[in-house]
């Protein structure tokens, strides 16, 4: 299918990039507000054209576990759910990491805790990008803040997850998943062949050939020696994504004197109020994380040196917060404005709060 331009909703285009993608098999289960993601793949047929595997399991349990035995083979296989559904899969999460699996997972985040509400919130943060699971391990996270992000952060979360054999999250909210934007497609990627895979996953259990030992996808190791040494190689893998895959935009911060940090949703908000304080003769920036994990800790310091405050905003009670201020290291002051429960803050409130909080 040739590159369109289309009105989607972003968990349409979730839907849609995955088949354009190469996707192999999609297993996940209906939880507002991420239902569209299933619903369109099941209207889209990808069988019928890619080959691609959908298919409803009857929890997010068994999902993450297909999920799982999917991936294991080395194919590229996704699922999607929402903040309690998240919740649910976190133990299939942290035995994806644990045994080195790439594969691709959505959140779009609803307001908690608990069952919450179905609007949408950002109080996923810790969960995501500190780990919901057992173990030292990490998710690489991304945060899309459009419809276009989300459609393409899937071409992107693949390269991830396949670089690093480690699962991606794509972390949104219930705001971007149901609105509508103009977004760009592309060509279809093909799926990979049978000797394509191999030779990119030569780790899979995908049959064994003569020629070479069994191979083995576990997390279980029962030597402590041995599992010291493969978590150590696990903390080596994650301080590589740290050096070379963070992922961040700034804007209009060379001259800024107060900075505004936000991902997502909240980040689109802290774009408007940024115009608002500027027409108001007040130098304001933004840096927008990308990527939660591994998070732009070296662009927080580097602007810390620079400004003489910063503000947190983000749809949580505050989260991310913590990694900005660890990261400024007590330079400046950072403060923190949220609403949650299902609130999107307006522009005006986030000025209002930047005057109150930092400038005074």
């Amino acid at each position: 299918m040739a590159k369109e331009l289309k009105l989607m909703k972003g968990n349409e285009a979730i839907a849609r990039a995955m088949i354009a993608s190469g996707t192999d098999g999609y297993f996940g289960y209906p939880i507002t507000p991420q239902s569209e993601v299933m619903e369109t793949l099941m209207a889209e047929k990808p069988w019928e054209t890619t080959g691609m595997v959908v298919l409803q399991a009857e929890s997010e349990l068994a999902s993450i576990n297909m999920v799982y035995g999917g991936a294991a083979t080395g194919k590229k296989v996704a699922t999607s759910s929402s903040s309690p559904g998240i919740s649910l899969m976190c133990e299939g999460l942290t035995y994806l990491a644990g045994a080195e699996i790439p594969c691709v997972i959505m959140n779009a985040m609803r307001g908690g805790p608990g069952l919450g509400t179905i609007q949408p919130a950002q109080s996923d943060y810790f969960q995501s990008t500190k780990g919901g699971g057992h173990g030292d391990y990490q998710l690489y996270v991304m945060a899309p803040a459009s419809v276009q992000e989300m459609y393409d952060f899937v071409f992107d979360a693949w390269d991830i997850a396949f670089k690093y054999r480690n699962p991606v999250l794509i972390l949104t909210d219930g705001a971007i998943g149901q609105c509508m934007e103009k977004c760009y497609t592309r060509d279809y990627l093909p799926r990979w062949t049978e000797e394509e895979r191999r030779a990119k996953a030569p780790w899979g259990c995908w049959g064994k050939p003569a020629n070479r030992a069994h191979n083995i996808i576990t997390s279980l190791e029962l030597d402590s020696a041995r599992q010291e040494v493969f978590n150590q190689k696990l903390q080596k893998k994650y301080a590589e994504m740290k050096e070379n895959d963070v992922r961040y935009e700034m804007l209009n911060c060379e001259d800024a004197d107060y900075i505004f940090v936000a991902y997502g949703t909240s980040s689109r908000i802290c774009m408007k109020s940024m115009e608002l304080a500027r027409a108001k003769g007040l130098k304001v920036g933004l840096l927008r994380p990308i990527t939660l994990f591994p998070f732009p800790t070296k662009q927080v310091a580097e602007l810390a040196k620079k400004v003489k405050g910063m503000l947190c905003v983000e749809m949580s009670a505050g989260q991310m917060i913590e990694d900005v201020k660890l990261a400024a290291n007590c330079q400046i002051p950072i403060e923190h404005f949220g609403r949650f429960g299902g609130i999107i803050p307006t522009p005006e409130e986030v000025l209002e709060a930047l005057e109150e909080k930092i400038i005074k």
